[in-house]
Formats: C-alpha cells, structure tokens, sequence
C-alpha cells in the first residue's frame, strides 16, 4: 500500500509561483510512475504532469507547459511540481498520484494523495 502525503500550496499573486511536494510512503517512489492532477470547483479532475519512474521522462498537459515543472529529488524520494507564471485559472485542488511505471504518464494511477489547494488572485 502506497501513501501519498501532498505539502505546499497556498495563496499567490497571479504571475508569482508556489512550490509543491509529495513524499510517497510504504514502497519507494523509484517503482511507481508519479503525477499531478488538478480539480477546480464544478470541473473535472485533470492531468498536470507526470514523471516516469523508469527514465525520468516528463509530459505536461498544454495549459500549464512551460510554466510547471515536475522533477524528483536526487533521491527520488519526492516528487516536486514547480508553479510559475501563476494564472488565476491555475486555482484548483491538487492531487498527487501513484502508478505502475507504464509509458503513458496521464493515466493507470491507482493511488492518490488527499490533494493541497492552491489559489491564484488576480
């Protein structure tokens, strides 16, 4: 069993950043693909970002590419998701989540995080 535990988040300024981190517990992360998804009010979950456990590799959803970066520690025992060049349409619940290391990085996760809010003013 896969525990995910999300930290960071908050309230920033459109344009500012916010740095997020989620620390799986039980199996090491080195085994699992790991991403981020979003929810905002009255909308679907969606993909953020993803990293590959196997070789690193990223993918990024269009609407946050350029501006988000998602990377592990050295360690890999976190997975971290950089928030630049906030948007106040970046406001949303954030969810961590866990998979099996298949190639496509925005889907087959079975496990999640409670999810961290972040909030973007204009």
């Amino acid at each position: 069993q896969v525990q995910l535990v999300e930290s960071g988040g908050g309230l920033a300024q459109a344009g500012g950043s916010l740095r997020l981190s989620c620390a799986p517990s039980g199996r090491p992360f080195s085994i699992y693909n790991m991403a981020w998804f979003r929810q905002a009010p009255g909308k679907e979950r969606e993909f953020v970002a993803g990293i590959s456990s196997r070789d690193m590799d990223t993918d990024y959803a269009d609407s946050v590419k350029g501006r988000f970066t998602i990377s592990s520690d050295g360690a890999k025992s976190r997975v971290i998701l950089q928030l630049n060049s906030l948007k106040p349409e970046d406001t949303a619940v954030y969810y961590c989540a866990a998979g099996n290391p298949i190639k496509d990085l925005r889907t087959g996760y079975s496990y999640w995080g409670r999810g961290t809010q972040v909030t973007v003013s204009s």
